[in-house]
This record gives C-alpha cells, structure tokens and sequence, in this order.
C-alpha cells in the first residue's frame, strides 16, 4: 500500500470523525465527550455518538451535549451493538480519519494531534495507544493494576506500553476510512475482539498497525465484581471463538489462561485423589500447580498493596482469579463451541 502525501507544516491539519457507540453510560459519558471537546487538534471534527436504548439517562446527557455543540451528533443505534454503532457512525462519518473512542475513555489533550500526525507519518491504516486503566475505588484500583500487569492480561503492548512500531491489533485506533470501507468495517457478528479481528483483515490486506507509546488512554475499569465476571467470561468466550475460526492468525499468549485453568482444575483433582487414596505423592503432585499460582497471586497482591493500599491488594487476591479463571474458561467454552448462546455474551 503507498504511503499518503505528507502535508506541509504550514497546511491545515484533515478533519477527523470520532465514532463512539454508547449504552448505559451515565457514569462515564459525560467526562469522555468532554474529552474530545477538549482536544488540542486544529483541524475540523465531529464526534458520531451511536446511541443504544439506555435505560440510565445515558442519551439525555449526550442530547444535551449536542445541543451545545452542534458537533457532537447523535444517531441511532436501536440494538445497541458495539460493531453495529462503529459501522454506522463510519458510515456516516465526513472525514476521511476516523477515530475509534469508548464511553468509558478519556482522551488526552495530545491524542489526536498525536495520533493523527503518527498516521500520516507511518503510512499505516490504523494507529492506537496505551490503555491506562485508573480506578477510583479499591476494588477498580485492584482491576487496573491488573490490567496494567504482564500477570493480570499478558503484558501486551496496549496495556503496558513498549517501543513504537508495528503491532498485532490496537486499543481504539485511529483509522483511514477508505481502508475501513475496504475491508468490509467491523464484523456485526462478534460482539468481542472485533477490533482485533478488523485488524487482523487490514494486516491480511497488506495494512499496517501501527502502536505509539506517545498516547495514552485513561480507560475506566467495571465497578463490580459481577460487571468484573461478566466481562472476561464473555472476553474469553469471544477470544476462543476468534482462535478456533482463525487458528493460523492467534498467538500463542492466548492459550496461556485456559491452560493455566486446566493446570489448576487437574492438579486440584490429583490432590483429591491421591489423599482419598492415600498416595500422598500424587497429592503433592497436584498441589504444585496450585500452590505456584497461590504464590503469583500472594507476590502481586503484595505489590498492590504496596503502590495502592492495603484495601486494594486484597482486592486483587479475587481480581486475579475472576480475570484468569473467567477468561480461561470462557476460552475453553468458545473453542470448544461449548455454548449455544454466543451471540448474548457481550460482557456489558
């Protein structure tokens, strides 16, 4: 693919479309709309909000946005799909960058400048960033360190940032529309990991992802414990799903929390067996997987403990396994198409 015309330093920077699909976002829409407002871009924007049916008074503060700002545009998005809302708003969009962005991001000043400038710079179809995930109480603090950890989700670069280049996939992106329109837009079938597999199509199509340490998103973690499960079992779920339709497009990395339960759910049962029978070697034997993983969780909670409080490092000692035992089971369930509703499994 060649790479764009380099504009001159003195010619006004492209317009950019943000396309942000939204549902039951009270607590975060506001602050990430603002964001955008806030950017220190000079060139033209409009922000696309795809607007699900909420039920928490999400649409009404983005109603009462765009009435300020007739850049911010509202449209309709009635199922309230991820995909579904990305497809529309690129659809829709009038420049020819488009900007992925989430209800639960706040964009940094920079970002768009940045992202923008590294786009046109790189040649690549898709630039993102880092995903730093900041949380206010214990429990969210617990689940960003994990986020921001090589034990909590794999230490990719998008969670812990690394050396700028070419990358496997992106966290949110800055797209070039024709490229989009090209490869088809996101894929309305997959519910999660759909960013990851649109990449995937524009790097089989001769595409580069391009990955910038010089941005970073603040990402907002679920507050619950029950979002906590539901997000990951449905991540994992969806991540076996990808595997198993594109085995020679998976990296290895993500077959590590499914093996880590299977290690774990075996050593656990060759414990039981070996005290019910008395083999107290084949006990021993199976208590190894676990106490390794009783040890990792012990090292990070204490490291939590240490740069968040007490309160959030006992957090973690729950964080960990919901993250690694939701996605590891979720991923046997999806490659193994072990359920009959995938289509439902969305993690919101």
């Amino acid at each position: 693919m060649p790479s764009p015309a380099q504009p001159s330093r003195a010619s006004t920077p492209p317009g950019v479309t943000y396309v942000m699909p939204v549902l039951n976002e009270v607590d975060h829409i506001e602050a990430a709309l603002l964001s955008l407002v806030d950017q220190d871009y000079t060139g033209e924007f409009e922000a696309i909000i795809a607007l699900g049916p909420s039920v928490d008074g999400t649409n009404d503060i983005v109603e009462r946005l765009a009435a300020a700002d007739p850049r911010i545009r509202p449209i309709e998005n009635p199922l309230g799909s991820t995909p579904g809302g990305l497809n529309a708003g690129i659809r829709e969009a009038k420049y020819d960058i488009v900007i992925r962005v989430d209800a639960h991001s706040v964009l940094p000043q920079h970002y768009t400048r940045v992202a923008v400038a590294t786009l046109l710079e790189s040649g690549a179809d898709n630039v993102g960033g880092v995903m730093k995930a900041v949380g206010e109480t214990p429990f969210e603090r617990a689940v960003a360190a994990a986020y921001g950890s090589k034990l909590g989700l794999g230490g990719t670069q998008h969670h812990v940032g690394g050396a700028a280049g070419p990358a496997e996939t992106a966290y949110l992106g800055t797209f070039r529309k024709d490229r989009l329109l090209e490869v088809g837009l996101f894929d309305e079938g997959i519910k999660r990991g759909q960013d990851w597999e649109l990449n995937r199509r524009l790097r089989a199509t001769g595409g580069t992802i391009w990955f910038t340490p010089e941005i970073e998103v603040v990402y907002r973690p679920r507050s619950s414990l029950r979002r906590l499960v539901r997000q990951f079992v449905a991540t994992g779920i969806w991540r076996g799903e990808l595997a198993r339709r594109f085995r020679s497009a998976t990296s290895l990395r993500y077959f590590v929390p499914p093996l880590a339960v299977i290690g774990i759910v075996v050593g656990l049962i060759l414990a039981v067996v070996g005290a019910a029978t008395g083999l107290w070697w084949l006990s021993a034997l199976g208590l190894v997987p676990i106490a390794l993983y009783a040890l990792l969780l012990l090292a990070a909670s204490t490291s939590v403990c240490l740069r968040e409080g007490a309160a959030a490092g006992t957090w973690t000692l729950v964080v960990l396994p919901c993250i690694h035992f939701g996605w590891g089971i979720g991923f046997i369930l999806g490659f193994l198409s072990l359920t009959s509703d995938i289509m439902d499994r969305t993690g919101r």
